[in-house]
């Protein structure tokens, strides 16, 4: 079983390199770009000892406890398989 996290900043917390990247892609002529936010992709393989709801849940405690910061983060979990 496998899980996908995406991580990113609340949309009420200032994303600064997502700044930049719009800035530079409407320097370079993307002038159809609005605003860009950025984040953080993790792919994690369990182990089949795991029932999908356990594994739900274990993937859910890494996320909140280590991958994410909950004060200006927030995260986003896709089981697969």
């Amino acid at each position: 079983m496998r899980a996908v996290v995406h991580v990113s900043f609340k949309k009420t917390v200032l994303d600064p390199q997502g700044r930049t990247v719009c800035s530079t892609l409407n320097n370079l002529g993307y002038n159809g770009v609005a605003s860009v936010r950025q984040g953080k992709y993790f792919e994690i393989e369990l182990t089949g000892d795991l029932s999908p709801e356990g594994a739900r849940l274990e993937v859910e405690r890494i996320a909140r406890d280590v991958l994410a910061n909950p004060v200006i983060e927030e995260y986003e979990i896709e089981m697969q398989g």
